[in-house]
């Protein structure tokens, strides 16, 4: 073993994830800028819709994405199957289409396949990546740099932060002038992050709870839910716990069946339209005696078996992701210490996963 190598388990994810506050605090100071530029060039080509193409935990960035484009600019959006083309040599016509990629690395193989064949179809191509000289990058018309730095643990947590955000400022940037407040309140993510991570002693007491937990469920709607899928995968790749996520409204639609007093269930409860929307799921759960865990909201953390209250009073719907993921990617961690496993190194896993 080298002597560089981290003396404890856990120490490179632990401390990447300390690391987002200034992750973010680059993106609004350095990043910002040249995101703004690459969003008005978009703009002016007035695509007519998007298509969002990712794998992993940039594909739970990509259905952020599509929120916000969606609902702040009508733009009717879709999150892509590269098999159509990488496999079955589809050759949709995309003309007038942005064809929007994210990846960490910019090096998995379909990604960058499908991204050349959209541009040979007549999209408009976009590259989020943390890796300006990655193939991905190369083959896009635009790159966007998420400036999160080199990341070395195999699950991913700052660069998911930093795709929150840089895809946030991008949308903001298309919406012109509309989108100068939205930056601006984006500021204040930088302090809100450090106050949820300095709080990792009530991430360790929720982790003592479920550290035996065989299956954990995760729901949440509207802009909470990519919160919801992205914490399913970091507490299966890390612990191995089966992690189920649901939209609440899916989660109405069978497989509430499936909730009992035993497993537990992780609430994202989201301040707006997203949490309004999730009360009926919430009530149905409580009626089935789930051991329910909210993640968000004071008001509903205090009427749950058990949860974390998130610093989010004043922040707006669309910008809470990037706050709420944040306990959920340090439980993910806390269990997983907890079960006696090593975070930073998940068993059959790389950190660039090439897919054709």
């Amino acid at each position: 073993m080298s002597s560089n190598a981290p003396s404890t388990p856990g120490a490179v994810m632990s401390g990447e994830m300390a690391e987002q506050p200034a992750v973010l605090r680059r993106i609004l100071d350095e990043g910002a800028p040249a995101i703004r530029e690459v969003a008005q060039r978009i703009a002016a080509k007035n695509p007519r819709f998007v298509l969002l193409t990712a794998r992993g935990t940039s594909d739970n960035a990509a259905l952020y994405a599509k929120y916000l484009l969606e609902i702040q600019l009508g733009k009717p959006c879709g999150l892509t199957s590269m098999s159509t083309t990488t496999a079955y040599g589809a050759q949709p016509d995309l003309t007038d289409c942005l064809v929007i990629t994210i990846s960490q690395s910019g090096g998995s193989p379909d990604l960058v396949a499908s991204t050349q064949s959209a541009r040979d179809a007549g999209a408009i191509t976009l590259a989020v990546t943390n890796n300006a000289d990655s193939p991905l990058a190369k083959v896009s018309e635009f790159h966007i740099d998420v400036l999160a730095g080199p990341e070395k643990a195999l699950p991913a947590t700052k660069t998911y932060t930093a795709e929150l955000l840089a895809l946030y400022l991008f949308v903001q940037g298309l919406r012109g002038g509309e989108g100068s407040e939205g930056i601006e309140t984006a500021k204040a993510l930088p302090g809100l992050a450090e106050s949820v991570l300095e709080r990792r002693d009530e991430v360790k007491a929720l982790a003592a709870r479920y550290r035996f937990a065989e299956r954990m469920v995760l729901t949440s709607r509207g802009y909470g839910y990519p919160t919801a899928k992205e914490a399913a995968l970091k507490l299966m790749e890390t612990s191995y716990i089966p992690a189920l996520s649901y939209s609440g409204a899916d989660l109405l639609h069978g497989p509430l069946a499936m909730v009992d007093n035993i497993s537990p269930v992780i609430a994202v409860v989201t301040g707006g339209k997203g949490g309004q929307a999730l009360q009926p799921v919430l009530d149905r759960l409580r009626d089935r005696g789930a051991d329910l865990v909210v993640i968000g909201e004071q008001d509903e953390v205090e009427r749950a078996s058990a949860g974390f209250a998130l610093p989010t009073e004043g922040l707006p719907e669309e910008l809470q992701p990037i706050v709420e993921i944040l306990p959920l990617q340090m439980l993910a961690y806390e269990v997983t210490i907890a079960r006696g496993q090593d975070p930073d190194a998940p068993r059959s896993l790389a950190k660039v996963t090439e897919t054709r």
